[in-house]
């Protein structure tokens, strides 16, 4: 089942002075349960496409479906909402709230979705122990690891139980162990409970790992490619 689908997806900055192309007629779809990397060298339009997929921004033209649904036009407000239910975002620097404990950076997502609290504090001690911090739950940011950090941002990706994470740059600041760790999570869930998840990446380690690998340059998908055809 198709949940991505974008037309003929341009972005241009600037428009009115230098103009960059960010991207160029991108059309890609992404299935449900995918472990999809975006490639490319800096500048390439991974980081502009995941960000038009996730409407963080909106693109000049063309059009971005999620679930048949065209976020692209939709006003802002409408947007902001369903972004809040329905894509989780993981960051290359975490964006975990400071003062925030561990569980509620998690938990902070489903208290804007209006969940029952009781449910919220469940389902925040069951994703903290799936990521290996369950012991770590009063832990603030600054107490934690980069790798630690990293695995609560993918614990707060899924607390709204989302149509797919995308994830920019999710290993950037780790580690070969911590990377690795946070590979092995994502996969897990990507294989037991079929999340999908999208990459915007450099890191080969995380390359590695997609089983559909889609190499951008200058704001054009370049290659697609299926590289564990017997996985996907």
């Amino acid at each position: 089942m198709t949940i991505v689908r974008t037309e003929k997806l341009c972005k241009v900055y600037n428009p009115d002075t230098v103009p960059v192309h960010a991207l160029n007629n991108v059309c890609i779809e992404v299935d449900e349960g995918e472990f999809t990397a975006l490639r490319g060298p800096s500048g390439s339009g991974k980081t502009t496409l995941l960000n038009m997929i996730g409407g963080l921004d909106k693109p000049t033209e063309g059009k971005v479906f999620i679930d048949g649904h065209e976020i692209s036009s939709m006003k802002d407000s409408k947007r902001i909402d369903f972004r809040l239910q329905n894509i989780g975002f993981v960051f290359q620097h975490y964006n975990l709230i400071p003062v925030f404990t561990a569980a509620e950076n998690v938990a902070f997502i489903m208290m804007l979705q209006g969940r029952d609290k009781q449910e919220i504090r469940k389902r925040t001690d069951k994703l903290l122990d799936q990521v290996g911090l369950g012991d770590r739950k009063d832990a603030r940011p600054a107490q934690l690891s980069g790798g630690q950090q990293q695995r609560v941002a993918v614990a707060r990706a899924l607390a709204s139980e989302p149509r797919f994470i995308l994830a920019d740059e999710p290993t950037a600041n780790l580690d070969t162990e911590a990377a690795m760790n946070l590979l092995d999570i994502m996969e897990k869930m990507n294989r037991e409970q079929n999340i999908t998840f999208v990459f915007s990446t450099h890191d080969q380690r995380v390359i590695d790992r997609a089983r559909r690998v889609v190499t951008m340059v200058d704001g054009a998908i370049d290659q697609d490619e299926i590289q564990d055809p017997d996985k996907t």
